[in-house]
């Protein structure tokens, strides 16, 4: 039989790409090959994370400093089933310290999408079964696996490489949301490469103030998050860190998706309930060392006064 070949061109760092999709290959050919890359992008790394402001349309505006950042990065699949990976990320610094980092959910062909609006509101979308069909949903959570931002797309795989984009209106990072209120979106322009020696996560991102009827530019950034493959050794203090506390994660993962995003409405979370963050609550709940079932109930008692809940409107497919 036939192959029948599709050619995309794109522009990456000014340079063009052509990307190949058979098309003659099955459905679940495509998806194996989708998860070796998602699952491609595991182990234990040396990661950069650099960061510099671009451009902005404001003549007076103030590029900020350029942000650069180092550490060992354990990526590691923690719950794997037919249409599901979960993978979590652990910051190693100075070969001690252990940073619980953002968690990604990657979903084949989902079709329930909750995506950030603007100051701390995120908007459910049900997506058309014909909109989906090979695609996969990267949900990315917080360091407490509060919700951020969700992409979806196909990957694309070709001489050995493999290649992910999405475009995603996210909440401010960690390394600007307690620094700067002149903006309130940054609209993600994710590409994600996997290859041999590790991959890269590079960025295209809009600094947007979004109000109700607008949305008015204020600066643009260059992002790479460069992650190469090292030695496992260097990550053996994350991987007994998890081995102590993955368990109350667990809880914490559970009790957001039962009380909260299995219930598929439009949702705002509060940053503070009487001075506390959420981050704070589940210290708290961890030191007490309960079993899982009362980790639960306690971590469903606040997420219940951080969430608020608003029907949205959704479509019928």
């Amino acid at each position: 039989m036939k192959k029948v070949i599709s050619v995309v061109l794109f522009s990456c760092l000014g340079v063009s790409v052509v990307l190949f999709s058979c098309l003659g290959i099955s459905a679940q050919a495509q998806k194996s090959e989708d998860i070796k890359a998602i699952k491609g992008q595991c182990g234990c790394h040396e990661v950069q994370f650099s960061y510099a402001e671009t451009f902005s349309p404001i003549k007076d505006y103030k590029f900020k400093d350029r942000y650069l950042a180092k550490g060992i990065e354990y990526v590691f699949v923690i719950e794997e089933s037919k249409d599901k990976i979960v993978i979590q990320h652990l910051l190693a610094i100075n070969d001690s310290t252990v940073v619980k980092h953002w968690r990604e959910d990657w979903v084949y062909e989902n079709q329930d999408l909750l995506s950030f609006d603007k100051d701390r509101i995120w908007k459910y979308s049900l997506l058309p079964r014909e909109k989906i069909k090979k695609t996969w949903t990267q949900k990315v959570y917080e360091v407490d696996d509060a919700p951020r931002y969700e992409g979806v797309a196909q990957w694309s795989h070709i001489n050995g490489k493999h290649f992910w984009e999405s475009k995603v209106d996210a909440p401010l990072p960690r390394r600007e949301y307690s620094t700067r209120d002149d903006y309130n979106v940054l609209v993600r322009g994710n590409r994600i490469y996997v290859t041999e020696k590790g991959y890269l996560h590079e960025q295209d991102n809009d600094k947007l103030l979004r109000k109700v009827d607008s949305n008015v530019l204020i600066a643009q950034e260059k992002g790479i998050n460069d992650y190469v493959r090292t030695d496992e050794k260097k990550c053996e203090v994350t991987k007994k860190w998890w081995a102590a506390h993955g368990a109350f994660w667990s809880d914490v993962r559970q009790a957001w998706q039962s009380e909260v995003f299995d219930k598929h409405k439009d949702i705002s979370i509060k940053q503070f309930v009487r001075s506390k963050m959420i981050s704070e609550e589940l210290k708290t709940i961890k030191a007490e060392k309960n079993t899982s079932e009362v980790n639960q109930k306690r971590i469903s008692e606040v997420l219940a006064k951080f969430v608020v809940f608003e029907d949205p409107m959704i479509g019928k497919n």
